[in-house]
């Protein structure tokens, strides 16, 4: 049996880990890293399909080829408010699909945000497949605490495409507290506080003697670090527009940059007092080329990002009001999510809660170690000690009755797994043949205002007055939150029941299609990943050559000169025939140059008289290199 997993499938960046000799650890990426960017792409050149910082390195030159924040639309409905504002922000085209799912133009297909999401997963079981030296098969996914079922689905469909076993779908902040309480003895009443990428999540918990009990959730999905990147973007577009007279909103490429640029300053400004933002030919005019310069203050920042940080603590509230917990009551609150690095969300929980924050745990890898502490349990693992897991549904669940309104079975910050059954269902007029039960998700009191999860027929019904036939129906959510709905015609036997599934609705058979098709494109993916490697290496050199012929133009012999410029160029030259390019001639092509640049680079060193080592090789961009090597 293969390793089980944990990992924190992430909006902006994803996170996993396991549990060796009882102990949680995270697993590097293949390029070293201990994070994930979830963005997938489609190679310019190639055409291939990529994953990771690679995918996300191109997002400025490929900005409709490169798929990112795709966890905003999971599971999701195209005509549903939630997303309508995000599906106008991303560059990507998108589309409703025949059935009522978001649909992305991908290369020439369409594919769902979780077969988008599979491809981040799958380079994740890759990597720590080559990480752990065996097998990933099983793996414990989270998802925000305030996920609704189709969204908890759609999120199991994407591991499975990706050759995953999902063994539990766990929520984020309820794997923060498992890690949390890892180190920690007696009793505790904890909030965690968690701001990622593109959702919030806020869960009172009581920890002790390894049970967990998850008192309350609340939230928001549509809330994240991408909505404070978003302002910055706004910002930096309306100064320019004042500036310039230019709407930059109206080129993607120039949007790419902002995004990238407005990520960084929010990043520099956690630690400095004001950032330099510099985006040279941002765009161009009849008169020329035009740039972006701007100084930012954290100050300035603070201001326009308040009221998102503000709008956190209604769903605080929301939650210590349905624990029954007052706030002077929270023992710690556990800081979760790259956002809360951010000085003024730290200071803003410390004012509200009256105490500093715990910041002991890393916000970015504790729920992939939560997550790998319950697949360590689930695996049986006797050197972990045993974790009771006593999670809740985020929202109420219940079913339309009278014409519109919404009939309650199993209330929000219900303990899961749990199971709730009622039979005083009946029919509405004589001698009715059918009832459609429609299962709605909500807090409202009208069927309308809340979200229908499915809808299904119970026929068969023996002819009767108006109130006389009697229907028992059950409601039962498993330990991933997932929902089903049973009902039974008490007079008949007859029932009929149902499992939600995630409102794009993606059938078995095409899950299988998809899994099989994964299957039969690894060595195919593989293959075009080494070939992209070769030409991103040969690419490197060229760029490493002419830097050094440029630095030292005055320490190299025309000789010289001319030899590194001919390999230069055969290389450009192989390197623009693209798909067709020879990868064998690039190879030995690229080994070439390299031999050439070692020769020039020690008798460039050699005459400014210093003897030549390793060590002493120039830094710049490096081409990659296995483990060990020396690289320029």
């Amino acid at each position: 049996m293969g390793k089980i997993i944990g990992i924190d499938l992430g909006t902006t960046n994803s996170a996993f880990a396991f549990v060796q000799a009882g102990k949680p650890e995270v697993i590097t990426n293949k390029e070293g890293n201990r994070t994930t960017p979830s963005v997938v792409a489609i190679d310019v050149d190639s055409k291939s399909e990529i994953a990771g910082i690679t995918a996300k390195n191109q997002m400025v030159t490929n900005p409709e080829q490169t798929f990112y924040s795709v966890k905003r639309f999971i599971g999701l409905k195209y005509d549903d408010s939630s997303v309508k504002k995000d599906l106008e922000l991303v560059p990507f085209k998108t589309r409703k699909s025949s059935k009522g799912g978001i649909e992305i133009q991908f290369g020439d297909k369409w594919v769902t945000p979780e077969e988008v999401s599979a491809k981040v997963l799958a380079k994740i079981k890759a990597d720590a497949e080559a990480f752990l030296g065996e097998s990933v098969d099983g793996a414990v996914i989270t998802v925000p605490a305030y996920f609704d079922d189709s969204q908890r689905q759609a999120t199991k469909n994407a591991g499975k495409i990706a050759g995953l076993d999902v063994k539990r779908i766990i929520n984020e902040p309820t794997a923060a507290a498992i890690a949390y309480g890892l180190e920690k003895s007696g009793d505790q009443t904890i909030a965690v506080y968690d701001l990622g990428g593109g959702t919030f999540d806020v869960s009172i918990l009581e920890i002790g003697d390894g049970i967990y009990e998850v008192k309350s959730t609340s939230g928001d999905t549509h809330l994240g670090g991408d909505d404070f990147d978003q302002r910055l973007i706004d910002h930096f577009v309306d100064e320019f527009k004042k500036e310039q007279g230019i709407d930059l909103k109206e080129d993607p490429a120039a949007l790419q940059r902002l995004k990238e640029a407005a990520e960084k300053a929010k990043i520099a400004l956690s630690s400095s007092e004001q950032t330099e933002v510099n985006l040279p030919y941002i765009t161009a005019d009849a008169k020329g080329p035009k740039h972006f310069r701007m100084t930012l203050k954290k100050s300035d920042m603070e201001k326009i990002v308040s009221d998102l940080v503000d709008k956190t603590f209604d769903s605080v509230r929301q939650a210590l009001k349905d624990a029954g917990v007052e706030k002077s009551e929270i023992n710690e609150v556990v800081m979760v999510g790259g956002m809360t690095r951010m000085p003024m969300v730290k200071n803003k929980v410390k004012e509200f809660f009256g105490k500093e924050p715990n910041i002991s745990v890393n916000p970015d890898e504790v729920v992939a170690v939560g997550a790998a502490l319950q697949g360590a349990v689930l695996a049986g693992d006797k050197e972990v000690d045993d974790i009771t897991l006593l999670d809740v549904t985020p929202l109420s669940l219940g079913l339309e009755v009278n014409a519109g309104q919404m009939h309650v079975l199993i209330p929000r910050n219900t303990t899961i797994p749990t199971e709730k059954s009622e039979d005083r269902f009946t029919t509405g007029v004589d001698n009715q043949p059918a009832i459609d039960v429609k299962v709605l998700q909500g807090e409202r009191p009208l069927a309308k205002d809340n979200k229908v999860l499915g809808t299904f027929r119970l026929d068969g019904i023996a002819p009767a007055a108006r109130g006389v036939p009697q229907f028992e129906v059950t409601f039962k959510i498993d330990a991933n939150g997932i929902l089903n709905v049973k009902a039974k015609d008490k007079g008949t036997g007859k029932e009929q029941d149902i499992t939600i599934t995630a409102s794009t609705q993606l059938e078995q058979e095409e899950i299988d299609k998809l899994v099989k098709e994964a299957e039969e494109n690894a060595s195919k993916d593989k293959e075009e990943m080494e070939k992209l490697k070769v030409k991103n290496d040969a690419d490197s050199y060229v760029f490493q050559s002419e830097k050094l012929l440029k630095d030292h133009a005055d320490k190299i012999s025309e000789d010289q000169k001319t030899t590194l410029e001919d390999k230069n160029k055969e290389i450009k030259d192989e390197l623009a025939k693209g798909d067709d390019a020879d990868i064998e001639k690039l190879k030995t092509l690229s080994n070439e140059l390299m031999e050439k640049m070692q020769e020039v680079g020690a008798k460039v060193y050699e005459d400014a008289g210093g003897a030549t080592t390793d060590s002493d090789s120039e830094s710049g961009d490096k081409p990659n290199a296995e483990e060990g090597e020396v690289v320029e």
